[in-house]
């Protein structure tokens, strides 16, 4: 039988998790919960899972040993804390929380009980950005030198059913689209050093075009257009944009630019796409083999990466300290754009080539 693990938060991301660890052999999903128990009985049966429960009751179990905390942003401080003091490890959805201090806390309280916390996003782990990985490792495009990445879309409120949450504090396009984009940036290029951003918000109203909210308005809380440099300890410059205020664009997601070539990288929110690359003499992109794999590739990697590190006492590749310099990085935008100075990133994460297996 695999790692016995219970979700809490069975919303609209929940099903990739349970459709792809649902045939892994290491872990075993025991239980589900939700505030909404309708949420969590409808997940128990649609999945096969034993038992849908109350938090506290999923919590109280004794078999289960991990969490997967699917819950809101708002509320990641709270549920991954309670699931430490219950004594289980923690794989929470990003961000990992909504300030430095709180992700601070997890992080201290998991260390000193010696538990792992660990966190999304897990697609760096996907075949297109560990392919890159080992490109920029292997000088395939010389000595990356800087880096551009675009999140550009009109919004979540067209297709999502209770898009709300996105627009108030923990959303917005850098709390909630960020996280793939810095974490692929970080696995490939290493830590930030510092941040310089602009930052604001074109609507301080939206109105929801989905069902079964169509028709409802949302107060925009959060700035919804972040963009802006950050520098890399390695001296690399990268340019970020993050936006919900754009209804269409040609602009690539992520490439990466070396002395001897150029790299672009897929989008960072999935698994698949494929990488292409330049060299200095070409005359146009040419596709990049991708690495082989025989791991889930989809929602859910991050979770086997964090079962065997907790069977083989290693830190896991999607820890909390690289969750954590990501958070750090995302919320300098904005303090950036208020203060009107450069942001000193004071955390970082071990070398990128330690994120190759």
């Amino acid at each position: 039988m695999g790692y016995k693990i219970g979700v809490i938060g069975c919303g609209n991301i929940s099903s990739k998790y349970f459709d792809n660890l649902k045939s892994s052999q290491e872990v075993d999903i025991v239980a589900c919960s939700d505030l909404n128990l309708e949420k969590a009985k409808d997940a128990q049966i649609k999945f096969g899972i034993n038992k849908s429960c109350t938090v506290e009751e999923l919590l109280s179990d004794k078999d289960i040993s991990l969490i997967i905390n699917l819950t809101i942003p708002k509320a990641h401080h709270e549920v991954s804390l309670a699931a430490l003091k219950a004594g289980k490890h923690v794989y929470s959805e990003k961000p990992i929380t909504e300030t430095r201090e709180s992700a601070k806390d997890l992080i201290s309280f998991a260390n000193k009980n010696n538990l792992k916390i660990a966190c999304a996003p897990d697609t760096f782990l996907g075949t297109p950005t560990q392919t890159a990985i080992k490109a920029i490792k292997d000088g395939l495009i010389g000595e990356p030198k800087s880096a551009v990445a675009f999140l550009a879309s009109p919004g979540w409120e067209s297709w999502h059913p209770n898009p709300d949450f996105y627009y108030q504090a923990g959303g917005g396009p850098m709390l909630d689209m960020g996280p793939y984009y810095l974490t692929a940036l970080i696995a490939m290029l290493g830590s930030v050093k510092r941040v310089t951003g602009i930052s604001g918000k074109s609507f301080s109203e939206r109105t929801i075009t989905s069902e079964p909210k169509k028709g409802q308005k949302i107060q925009v809380n959060v700035n919804t257009h972040v963009s802006g440099s950050l520098e890399f300890t390695s001296g690399l410059i990268a340019s970020l944009i993050t936006s919900f205020d754009v209804q269409k664009h040609n602009l690539p997601k992520i490439e990466i630019y070396g002395t001897e070539g150029s790299l672009s990288v897929p989008n960072p929110n999935f698994f698949e796409g494929e990488v292409e690359y330049f060299k200095k003499g070409d005359k146009d992109w040419r596709a990049l083999k991708n690495l082989e794999t025989n791991e889930i590739n989809g929602r859910g990697v991050g979770v086997i990466d964090l079962v065997r590190s907790i069977s083989n006492n290693l830190t896991p590749r999607v820890s909390g300290d690289l969750a954590y310099h990501v958070l750090d990085c995302m919320l300098a935008f904005d303090e950036s754009s208020e203060s009107g100075t450069h942001i000193k990133i004071n955390s970082s994460i071990r070398t990128p080539k330690l994120f190759l297996k």
